[in-house]
């Protein structure tokens, strides 16, 4: 199975901070513990034919090598991540712009990828969540997903998509619904974090 560079562990060994939504200045900053690696959950007896349980498997060992609960799974970004909602996403989001630099950053808040309906990822098509993984593509690929490091899985091979999305269907559906993204400017009404590496210029 061929490794694939994965630039959300850039993210994950970098400096985690919680930041709650008042976002004051940087007294607030408060360091926390992100949980890299969380175990996926396992696929669901009968929502996948017996000839395809290899290829579930793979999907499985690749989404725990991606380190995808890591931010799909509530709570793990601090630390705390509730297994009852693994890969089902966050209410803790992720600045990608800058607390230090904007008053107000963007935020983005890891969707749920578990194959319920109404809030997961259900009603995607295979080439939808393909184009997700691969291009952070949105569903009808309205918009680029903020955040997700779609880079680092760009040159991955369709064997290794296919079984990512045939993992991620097998799974089970958990309904929970994450706060929609913020963008730069306004105010967050969940918490969030942020990652980065800094440097003195001092």
């Amino acid at each position: 199975m061929r490794v694939v560079c994965l630039t959300i562990v850039m993210l994950l060994i970098a400096t985690a901070c919680a930041v709650e939504s008042t976002n004051q200045q940087p007294d607030w900053i408060e360091e926390v513990n992100a949980i890299t690696v969380v175990d996926a959950p396992s696929p669901q007896p009968g929502t996948y034919a017996p000839e395809n349980r290899g290829l579930v498997e793979r999907g499985e060992n690749l989404v725990e090598l991606l380190a995808c609960g890591a931010c799909h799974t509530d709570g793990a970004l601090v630390g705390e991540p509730d297994m009852n909602h693994a890969l089902a996403g966050s209410r803790i989001g992720i600045a990608y712009t800058s607390p230090l630099d904007e008053r107000w950053p963007g935020v983005i808040y890891p969707p749920n990828i578990t194959p319920e309906k109404s809030t997961g990822i259900g009603n995607w098509s295979d080439p939808q969540i393909a184009d997700a993984i691969r291009a952070g593509a949105g569903r009808h690929a309205s918009r680029r997903i903020t955040a997700m490091p779609w880079q680092g899985y760009a040159k991955m091979s369709d064997e290794d998509v296919a079984a990512i999305v045939s993992y991620l269907r097998s799974i089970r559906p958990v309904k929970h619904e994450v706060p929609e993204q913020v963008e730069p400017g306004q105010a967050a009404s969940s918490p969030f974090v942020y990652f980065g590496v800094y440097r003195r210029t001092d």
